[in-house]
């Protein structure tokens, strides 16, 4: 497992792509299953970044595995912000045309859509998501 600490800002999305990327490459994953898991990242470390710390500064620890046989990478996001369980959220509505949809929630509904397991837990004061996808 691999692991990488950074500030929980937005301006830190492009180098934690970049580090898992380099994992992924090294398993030859797809490059349509790269961008899942890419739009997965963005949107999780940046819904951390917006609300985790509040005003206060905070990081985010990812770490990432590769497993073999078959090949599934597990992706792991700590923070040490105010618990939050993005998993109790209710789904939106994508029935609805776009203008009478409630704004929020469509990222993390498209993260348990496009990943084979996506799995909570607050533990010793920090949130831990976890998403798994088949490569």
């Amino acid at each position: 497992m691999k692991e990488l600490t950074m500030p929980a800002e937005d301006a830190c999305i492009p180098a934690v792509i970049e580090f898992v990327n380099r994992e992924l490459d090294s398993v030859g994953c797809s490059e349509k299953k790269k961008t899942q898991i890419d739009i997965a990242i963005d949107e999780l470390y940046s819904n951390i970044a917006a609300y985790a710390y509040g005003d206060e500064e905070g990081c985010v620890t990812v770490a990432v595995e590769t497993g073999e046989e078959p090949c599934i990478v597990t992706l792991s996001f700590r923070d040490e912000g105010k618990p939050f369980n993005p998993l109790e959220t209710r789904d939106p509505d994508v029935t609805l045309p776009a203008r009478q949809r409630k704004v929020g929630g469509l990222g993390i509904y498209m993260v348990k859509k496009s990943m084979d397991d996506v799995l909570y837990e607050y533990r010793d004061g920090k949130n831990i998501l976890t998403i798994r996808k088949t490569l």
